[in-house]
């Protein structure tokens, strides 16, 4: 088997995935588990110690790609009460008239809170306190990040009538265009699923009919994944072959963030279908030196432009541009800083670029990084 470094368009092929993706789940494999329903092993509890964590880990790199924890939160009343704060920041975006976006589905067809993490702390610090003491999201993140993890959180309510998302991988790679995705080596495609976990709380019952999340078991395990989703083939044979589980509130699915996966359709006409949407990072997603890039890029700017204007290739002048400023879109404040153009805000690079090819002043340039760090601010 040849050695490739990268990989194209040309590496997806649908037969291939599907060789993968068509298999069953052996609850043999999962002697953790409560049981396996449409290919997904279901949990109840944390008992088990290391044997179900490396039974998690096993699920979540080489198996079905998705776990379930029925009972997660136990307490009803502890998720209630972070429902209500929830449903009070929900109210606050509507009386401000903002409209927070979202990813894969229409903007304004859902309520969305970026950032819900913070933001229910400081509204209700003693109810965030009780949920996030929470054993499950602890034993899992650890199983599949190590300790050091970081949480975030963005809740999404899909009301009655609310349509689905397109079937996606998601962050890192996922939320880059296919072009942008393909520069990264392959070794790159292998690591990014290991940086993040995905989660979703249901902060309700979520019927079937109410569009509980979708999931393609096993599409995490195809290397090209990050090509292929929007392939049409691939969305597809995703409508096709997806499954979908029942959740009751106070249950919580996690799942590889390179598993091919959709909010669903909301049929039902009496469902608000809240889910707390987990995404949980790697410690070692992170710098070890905290540096002022705006200062760099301030400094370094002029000297940029008067080596543009003396002719100087344009890749030597990307190359200071890569080395200088952030050139990653995110941690955000997707509020503030929302996608508009495409999955991710511009980066702080493509800012600098920008002025270099229209050619803005020093101060201009000054202006707008400094408004791009303040949109940026929770």
């Amino acid at each position: 088997m040849s050695f490739t470094p990268w990989l194209s368009a040309e590496d997806c092929d649908l037969d291939s995935f599907r060789t993968l993706v068509e298999r069953a789940t052996d609850p043999a494999d999962y002697p953790c588990a409560a049981s396996v329903e449409r290919e997904v092993p279901v949990y109840e509890g944390t008992a088990g110690g290391e044997k179900l964590r490396a039974e998690l880990v096993r699920a979540l790199t080489d198996g079905p790609g998705v776990v379930v924890f029925r009972g997660a939160f136990p307490d009803p009343v502890v998720v209630d009460r972070l429902t209500e704060v929830f449903e009070a920041l929900i109210a606050e975006q509507r009386a401000s008239g903002t409209q927070a976006g979202d990813h894969f589905a229409r903007p304004g067809a859902n309520d969305r809170i970026w950032n819900a993490l913070e933001k229910a702390a400081l509204h209700d610090p003693e109810a965030f306190a009780d949920y996030y003491a929470n054993d499950v999201l602890a034993l899992v993140s650890e199983a599949w990040l190590g300790p050091g993890y970081q949480v975030t959180s963005q809740v999404n309510v899909v009301n009655p009538g609310g349509a689905a998302q397109t079937a996606h991988r998601d962050y890192h790679l996922g939320f880059l265009s296919d072009e942008t995705a393909a520069a990264y080596p392959a070794h790159v495609h292998r690591l990014s699923p290991v940086l993040t976990l995905q989660g979703a709380v249901a902060h309700g019952d979520m019927p079937v009919e109410s569009g509980p999340t979708m999931y393609l078991p096993y599409s995490q395990t195809y290397e090209p994944g990050y090509l292929a989703w929007r392939r049409p083939e691939f969305q597809e044979y995703f409508d096709a072959h997806h499954v979908q589980l029942p959740l009751a509130k106070g249950d919580a699915a996690f799942f590889n963030p390179a598993l091919f996966h959709a909010a669903g359709t909301n049929r039902s006409t009496d469902v608000r279908r809240m889910a707390n949407l987990l995404q949980v990072s790697s410690a070692f997603g992170r710098a070890m030196e905290t540096v002022d890039r705006r200062a760099i890029v301030n400094t370094v700017y002029p000297v940029l432009l008067e080596r543009r204007a003396a002719g100087v290739d344009e890749d030597r002048l990307r190359n200071v541009i890569a080395a200088s400023a952030e050139g990653y879109p995110f941690p955000t404040n997707l509020d503030n800083d929302p996608p508009v153009d495409g999955l991710a805000p511009p980066s702080q690079a493509d800012v600098v670029r920008r002025a270099l090819r229209e050619a803005w002043t020093p101060d201009a340039l000054r202006q707008e990084l400094r408004a791009w760090a303040a949109r940026r601010a929770s």
